[in-house]
């Protein structure tokens, strides 16, 4: 799966959305089903609850006039999935153009359809006497969104290629490479991996200075946060430059440094695993530990079910990445029934089996 998001220019003021609008839009109604991306639950707790409203004043806060102006205009984000179309329909949501690109065309369909479909749920909730003027406002963002299937027609005219693809570092760095030669000269690179080291991506570039990390997070129209990752390469211009596209989103950013995991998923995905262990050591059943973590912290997720929720395999592929990078951390060390479940094939919710059991 792969898809290339391109948001090219934002609208004249006085064709920009209104705070109505782009709030609508940053509230969808729906979930979506597991993906490769880890959701911290804290922040989806903060968002679903009242606290939302507060927050979205502090990042409309960010976005000013001044952040309007950066020089990111024209968007390309490869990766067609739910990150893909999540960046997309904020990004198209916020005045953006936003063209998607995929290998597959039946993959771009179906991702516009989705966002067709989550926008009509807020009409829905939002637009409820107004019909037209729903309507207008979903064929409105709509029109700021195109599709693709040839990456080397889009790249000439972009100011940002960020990609949202496979967790594979040779897949990531083979792409980046063949857009590297057509990408013209000021183009930033980033990339929205949840695991993979931002500086061996951009290995395969010659623009490293130019290159960074952009990390959503899922469901992105909800999820407030991006992480904004600097590479000891990565000039000050660049990095100011992806901190202001991320408020132009509505976002609230962070700044990260280049580490395994960045911050969410470097304290979640040990938190995740230790409760394996805890577990394993007989210390408490998956069922108590779960319901201690929400009971106790508060959390909305025990961590054996949005380890089910996020996939077995993807949690596998992050701790055993890590481990490889740093094998003497024990905040790394793989977990014994982790690698069981998976060799088995019992995933999590997308199998129908992971530490429960779903219908």
């Amino acid at each position: 799966m792969a898809v290339v998001l391109f948001s090219a220019g934002l609208p004249a003021e006085s064709e920009s959305f209104t705070d109505e609008e782009v709030q609508a839009t940053l509230h969808p109604v729906q979930i979506p089903s597991p993906v490769l991306q880890i959701l911290d639950p804290v922040f989806l707790e903060v968002i679903c609850s009242n606290m939302a409203f507060f927050t979205h004043r502090i990042s409309r806060s960010f976005s000013s006039s001044a952040v309007r102006s950066v020089v990111i205009k024209n968007v390309m984000i490869i990766g067609g999935g739910q990150m893909g179309a999540g960046i997309a329909q904020v990004a198209a949501s916020t005045g953006h153009s936003v063209t998607l690109v995929d290998m597959s065309e039946d993959i771009l369909k179906k991702s516009v359809k989705g966002i067709e479909g989550s926008l009509k749920r807020v009409v829905k909730k939002k637009f409820a006497d107004k019909p037209e003027a729903g309507e207008e406002f979903v064929q409105k963002i709509l029109q700021n969104v195109s599709i693709s299937t040839d990456p080397a027609a889009a790249v000439p005219t972009s100011d940002l290629v960020l990609e949202a693809i496979v967790e594979n570092l040779k897949v990531k760095q083979d792409l980046f490479s063949r857009l590297d030669k057509l990408a013209p000269a000021h183009s930033i690179f980033a990339s929205n991996t949840s695991s993979l080291p931002i500086t061996d991506i951009a290995s395969s570039t010659s623009r490293q200075d130019r290159f960074g990390g952009l990390h959503f997070f899922n469901p992105v129209p909800m999820m407030k946060l991006v992480e904004v990752i600097a590479t000891s390469a990565t000039s000050q211009e660049t990095f100011d430059s992806l901190l202001n596209f991320s408020k132009a989103l509505g976002k609230t950013p962070v700044s990260c440094k280049d580490t395994p995991g960045f911050i969410v998923n470097r304290l979640l995905v040990p938190y995740m695993i230790e409760a394996l262990r805890l577990h394993e050591r007989g210390h408490g059943s998956k069922e108590d530990i779960d319901i201690a973590m929400k009971l106790g912290a508060g959390y909305p997720m025990g961590p054996f079910e949005l380890s089910d929720y996020v996939g077995l395999d993807t949690m596998k592929f992050i701790i055993d990445g890590w481990s490889e990078k740093d094998p003497d951390n024990p905040l790394f060390t793989p977990s014994e029934l982790l690698n069981k479940l998976v060799a088995e094939g019992k995933l999590g919710k997308k199998t129908g089996e992971g530490f429960y059991k779903y219908k």
